[in-house]
């Protein structure tokens, strides 16, 4: 009887070691990464639009993404800027975070539905307090004076001083979900894209006497890719330029190309040519007309805008020969909702026209001038 048990009781042990052996060999190939990662995810539709693509400019950052895990309570999302870039300056106040465009309440620290913002060297930490983010849900994180939810943005980050491509990593879900971004500083051109994809944003200009968006104006003089010269302006005759557009891209979501002015077109004299029309800043496309020129009223005296050729943008909005005014305020003129070849019109290329007239009360300068800004931002 004791021989016979002692028999068995070996039997078993031979068994457990096989267990064991066998648990060891699949732990020691794998198993455990395979399990801890198999609901890791990459975030969707990143991107991140700035502002101003000067080297060491200020600049407010709009980032943008799809969480697959969501964000549950305690847990964080990071972002993490490249050396050079400066962080120094912001804090809470400068946040506004939504969550499917719902914005949620930032404090320095989490604290019930309360969401914590902690800015440490070059890493921006933004930790849920009691809330929870649903899978899937689009997180909208803006940084800087744009920032407007509970306190104004006061300060901006400061971009770094040399011009070229820079890579901004960003986890979510206390890093269960992560995507890379780009962005690209160049004078006056904001180009941004995500790791191992292509994009290119180009300016031409357009020579005398072509035509724009089906207006009964030409253009009237030869434009570069960085110059719009008017010259002299008649009164009650309206002169019109143009510049052509392209962007080549592989970006799933396609692009949106923008473009503003810093001020109204202005002589050394303090006068200057009012937005379309006499002075409105009309944001919905119109046909053109001739400023009123009421006597007292300067900014009935001259007005510019702009035009676009791109059928694709919001519907054919600009229609033919339809108008906006120039504006402070960043104005779609080219988008497209997949990758393009740059070569197709209104998917790849389009023109841009801008037209000005003035009436005989405005003021004399031969010195008017202002600067545009084209944004183009693909989304991945």
């Amino acid at each position: 009887m004791n021989s016979t048990y002692v028999f068995e009781h070996s039997k078993s042990h031979k068994y457990l070691a096989l267990i064991v052996l066998a648990g060891l060999l699949l732990w020691s190939v794998g198993l455990p990464a395979w399990v801890n990662s198999a609901q890791a995810a990459s975030l969707t539709n990143v991107s991140d639009t700035i502002t101003d693509s000067d080297p060491s400019a200020p600049a407010n950052h709009t980032i943008q993404f799809t969480a697959p895990n969501g964000v549950s309570a305690g847990e964080d999302i990071t972002i993490t800027f490249p050396a050079g870039f400066d962080l120094s300056l912001i804090d809470f106040e400068d946040f506004d975070l939504e969550d499917d465009g719902v914005d949620v309440t930032l404090a320095a620290l989490s604290s019930g539905t309360s969401w914590g913002v902690d800015v440490t060297g070059q890493v921006i930490t933004l930790t849920n307090g009691s809330n929870v983010v649903a899978s899937s849900s689009v997180i909208t994180i803006e940084i800087g004076t744009h920032a407007t939810e509970g306190a104004t943005g006061a300060s901006q980050i400061t971009n770094n001083s040399s011009a070229g491509t820079y890579v901004i990593s960003i986890t979510s879900a206390d890093g269960l979900d992560q995507a890379d971004t780009r962005i690209y500083l160049i004078d006056d051109v904001v180009v941004t894209a995500s790791v191992n994809t292509t994009f290119t944003f180009t300016i031409d200009g357009v020579a005398s006497g072509a035509s724009v968006n089906g207006s009964a104006t030409t253009t009237a003089d030869t434009t570069t890719a960085t110059s719009l010269p008017f010259g002299t302006v008649e009164a009650l005759t309206s002169k019109t330029l143009a510049q052509d557009l392209t962007v080549v891209t592989n970006a799933r979501n396609g692009f949106v190309v923008t473009v503003q002015q810093d001020k109204n077109l202005q002589s050394a004299t303090g006068a200057d040519i009012d937005g379309f029309i006499d002075g409105a800043y009309t944001d919905s496309p119109a046909s053109w007309a001739q400023p009123t020129a009421t006597l007292g009223q300067e900014d009935t005296y001259g007005h510019w805008g702009l035009t676009s050729e791109d059928s694709d943008l919001n519907s054919d909005e600009f229609g033919s020969d339809l108008w906006v005014a120039a504006s402070t305020t960043p104005r779609q003129v080219f988008h497209h909702s997949s990758s393009t070849n740059g070569a197709a019109a209104d998917s790849g290329t389009t023109r841009v026209g801008y037209q000005v007239e003035i009436s005989a009360l405005q003021e004399a300068g031969t010195d008017y001038t202002n600067t545009l800004t084209y944004i183009a931002t693909p989304t991945f």
